[in-house]
């Protein structure tokens, strides 16, 4: 692990144990103060601000994770470990969450009204402004660090100073009127916390599904590797995620076959390098030798890929290569969009049916983008 990884990592950690204790300090006051005075609203911002303190958790151990080396049973690192411990915590803050609106209910349909005191006002005033200096700080580490993760907390701590504000306004409205403002606040902050929970899960579970990149990042990989003469096209590029800093890819790369091996072999050995440095990708890339003399196959491959664009116009022909003799056959693969409404074997018997209607025998196989 090199120096600035470290550098990060330290940065990460200690930004997450900021979290932890602020958070941890802030939803004990409250959970106590909203106890003491029979505020469940009060109450719910504690439990708020104790997921948060979860969540900071969740940070610094995927910080402290990021930093163990591969092993033997986990080669792809052990990254994913974030991921697991998101999807505990997330189910955790639904729980909790579900807990502090059946109060908040009993508080609004049993007509008692509450106000807050000068203390608890004091307590909330003061809570808005450590969580907006929290976010602050969480933006600036996450702008230093490049963590998606701390970047985040920033963005949820904004929420948390929006719905602290929300718990004042409603206290605010049960001491002025006689209407249970305190449980529709109570209840507004439940909401609150089940969309946090459920974003959390969502998010994680999505990672461990194995979650497609975005694809300008893919495209910023395929322009990189486009960009050097001597690659005529790529495709099949295929990108896993098994965590923060820890991505792996395949591509197949098109080159003339008259380029020598040795030659072929330290142009794509440099975009390796070059994938790794620039996108953080460990990139294993094959080559797909091209004909680029023989211009009836690539009429011909020109050909069958507009008609098959009366199939699906999403479907593109790669790795086209024509074999002459008694049973002359066409050799290519299909790359079908996920928005394709056809299934895989209705697309290939189409195809198959257009290519033996040329005279030849297909070997084709059909794969997603």
């Amino acid at each position: 692990m090199d120096d600035s990884v470290k550098a990060a990592a330290r940065a990460g950690v200690a930004a997450s144990a900021v979290g932890i204790v602020l958070n941890a300090l802030l939803a004990a006051a409250k959970i106590a103060a909203g106890a003491l005075c029979g505020l469940v609203s009060v109450c719910a911002d504690g439990f708020n601000n104790l997921s948060d303190c979860g969540a900071s958790a969740v940070t610094l151990v995927s910080f402290r994770i990021s930093a163990k080396p591969a092993d033997r049973e986990h080669p792809f690192g052990h990254h994913r470990a974030e991921y697991v411990a998101s999807v505990i915590i997330g189910c955790i803050i639904i729980f909790l969450a579900a807990e502090l609106l059946n109060e908040s209910a009993a508080k609004i349909f049993g007509g008692g009204v509450s106000g807050g005191s000068l203390p608890v006002y004091i307590l909330l005033g003061a809570s808005v402004a450590v969580k907006a200096g929290l976010a602050v700080y969480y933006f600036c580490v996450a702008k230093r660090t490049g963590s998606g993760a701390l970047k985040a907390a920033g963005v949820d701590s904004v929420c948390d100073c929006a719905a602290t504000a929300a718990v004042i306004a409603g206290l605010l409205a049960g001491g002025y009127a006689a209407i249970p403002a305190d449980g529709w606040a109570g209840a507004a902050v439940a909401l609150f916390i089940v969309w946090q929970g459920a974003v959390i899960l969502k998010d994680a579970s999505s990672q461990l599904l194995g979650k497609a990149p975005d694809a300008a990042f893919t495209d910023g990989i395929k322009r990189y590797l486009l960009s050097d003469e001597k690659v005529l096209g790529v495709h099949d590029l295929r990108v896993y995620s098994y965590g923060r800093d820890a991505s792996f890819g395949t591509v197949h790369i098109e080159m003339d076959c008259r380029t020598p091996p040795l030659e072929a072999h330290a142009v794509i050995d440099g975009l390796e390098h070059g994938v790794a440095e620039k996108f953080g990708v460990s990139l294993t890339a094959h080559l797909d030798p091209v004909d680029t003399l023989d211009g009836e196959a690539r009429e011909l491959g020109a050909r069958l890929g507009e008609e098959l664009k009366e199939i699906d116009p999403g479907l593109k022909i790669h790795d086209f290569r024509m074999v002459r003799g008694v049973k002359p056959q066409l050799i290519f693969d299909v790359s079908v969009s996920y928005d394709a409404k056809l299934s895989d074997g209705e697309i290939y018997e189409a195809v198959c049916a257009a290519v033996r209607a040329k005279g030849y025998l297909p070997v084709i196989t059909v794969d997603r983008e």
